[in-house]
């Protein structure tokens, strides 16, 4: 279990460290605009906690963010897919994604976490902290986008508007861009009975 632990940590670390060698300093909120890094910054937390347990450091479990962060890991592992197969220029821009880079984000860093989450921690005993951190995750990362992040950037530049920071956000009205975020954050509440439905399962035959 730790040298597990100690894989996943580093892991985190690397991409999380990776991601300031190439940001934009002129953008603002740097690579913080995208809810992905929210989910790797959350993970990287996660991770190192979760060393610290192992390692008899401390004693906190963070069962409750953990499950919130099992949620956010679901939303960018479904959300993203579902946007890249629509079509790539959704979520990428440029030369679009760096593989190994896209890959950890937005499938092997989720993957590693829920297996933590799931099979090592044991999470979702307490639900209604799990659906209040999502539904103010509901809140704080449009409000973030639209407010802060879309007046103070310039890119990248959609048929609509532009400075929000997936690329396709910017080819949408603002009631548009409001009914997705509406959406998302309905989908995440489904995702809290998913995690929860899964933890009982894994619970269920570990007790047999």
């Amino acid at each position: 279990m730790m040298l597990y632990r100690l894989i996943v940590f580093l892991l985190a670390a690397f991409y999380w460290l990776e991601l300031f060698r190439h940001l934009d300093p002129t953008a603002f909120g740097w690579q913080f605009r995208y809810l992905t890094i929210w989910t790797l910054t959350a993970n990287l937390l996660v991770s190192a906690q979760m060393l610290r347990l192992s390692l008899g450091r401390t004693t906190a479990r963070w069962e409750s963010f953990v499950s919130l962060v099992v949620v956010m890991n679901m939303a960018v592992v479904v959300q993203y897919w579902r946007l890249y197969f629509m079509d790539p220029a959704n979520v990428t821009s440029g030369d679009g994604p760096i593989w190994w880079k896209e890959y950890y984000l937005h499938l092997t860093g989720p993957i590693l976490m829920w297996i933590d989450a799931f099979f090592l921690l044991g999470v979702f005993s307490r639900l209604k902290p799990v659906f209040v951190a999502v539904l103010a995750l509901g809140f704080a990362y449009p409000l973030w986008a639209e407010l802060l992040v879309h007046p103070l950037n310039d890119a990248p530049v959609g048929s609509v508007t532009a400075g929000l920071p997936y690329p396709f956000l910017n080819n949408m009205e603002f009631s548009g861009r409001l009914v997705f975020y509406i959406g998302v954050t309905a989908v995440n509440f489904v995702f809290v009975l998913v995690g929860w439905t899964i933890a009982r399962a894994v619970a269920a035959v570990s007790a047999r």
